[in-house]
């Protein structure tokens, strides 16, 4: 299973970065990182360590002014914090740049990254770079180029940082870019310092003492989800059905109350929002 983390051109928190990226190194050097046949850490939570992981983005490595950290294949084999496949976006290049990341692949039509950090990019990340350049007259979003990239690229689950917290139509966007991801079979999820944006078909396990937040939301993306049990949550229900524009509180500001809690339901699909306070 190939892990990629997509660092897009939308507003990203630095020192949730440096947490995130730590906690999933943390991980991913005790084995936690999951495998077939098993719940994705990704969705389950496992990624949670990171808010327990004293690391801010300023420990993460810095860029010189005059190139990126270490050559092609040092930055590849010894940073990337786990993750084996890195797709920066755009004005992504400049945060990855500070977190020390080092690029698979580079997307965008680059309309929103300083010029001279591009041409860092262009004479430093290596030939074996892929660059997806695109010019800013398209019918797709950088991001969804990028989502695209990681596809072609053989990842199966995917990690999205900045997609959230900016421009509300970008956000909107992202969240339905998720489905492009269900409907490959990739599993993927927006996270941002308070939440973590998944999409769910049939159900899925909640551990309590992994939860991303306080709070679990269930909001229909189908025009009607049908048969939606909850147990272990503070409000349950039993064989429930929610439509788009009615009951719209119903399934929201949910919280876990047993060591797990569970939500079934027969059909459609779910956006799964879990926040902090």
């Amino acid at each position: 299973m190939k892990t990629g983390l997509i660092i897009t051109g939308g507003k990203l928190d630095l020192a949730f970065a440096g947490k995130f990226l730590r906690g999933f190194a943390e991980n991913s050097a005790s084995g936690r990182r999951g495998s077939a046949g098993e719940e994705d850490d990704l969705v389950r939570g496992k990624t949670a360590v990171c808010e327990r992981t004293a690391v801010s983005a300023d420990a993460a490595p810095e860029s010189s002014e005059n190139a990126l950290p270490g050559t092609s294949e040092e930055r590849r084999t010894g940073k990337n914090y786990g993750f084996d496949c890195v797709i920066l976006v755009d004005g992504g290049l400049e945060p990855a740049e500070k977190l020390g990341l080092v690029p698979d692949a580079i997307v965008g039509d680059f309309d929103t990254v300083r010029p001279e950090i591009l041409d860092r990019y262009r004479q430093n990340a290596g030939g074996d770079v892929l660059w997806d350049v695109h010019k800013p007259e398209k019918d797709e979003t950088d991001t969804e180029l990028a989502i695209s990239t990681a596809m072609k690229l053989g990842c199966t689950r995917l990690a999205i940082l900045g997609a959230t917290g900016g421009r509300l139509d970008h956000e909107f966007s992202n969240i339905h870019l998720l489905k492009m991801c269900l409907d490959a079979g990739v599993e993927a999820a927006l996270y941002d310092a308070q939440n973590r944006v998944s999409l769910l078909t049939g159900g899925r396990v909640f551990r309590r003492d992994e939860a991303y937040g306080k709070y679990v939301s269930f909001i229909p993306m189908t025009e009607q989800v049908r048969g939606i049990t909850l147990t272990g949550f503070k409000y349950p229900l039993t064989g429930k059905n929610i439509s788009i524009g009615r009951e719209a509180g119903l399934c929201v500001s949910n919280e876990i109350v047993e060591e797990t809690a569970k939500i079934r339901f027969d059909e459609g699909i779910l956006i799964c929002v879990e926040s902090k306070d």
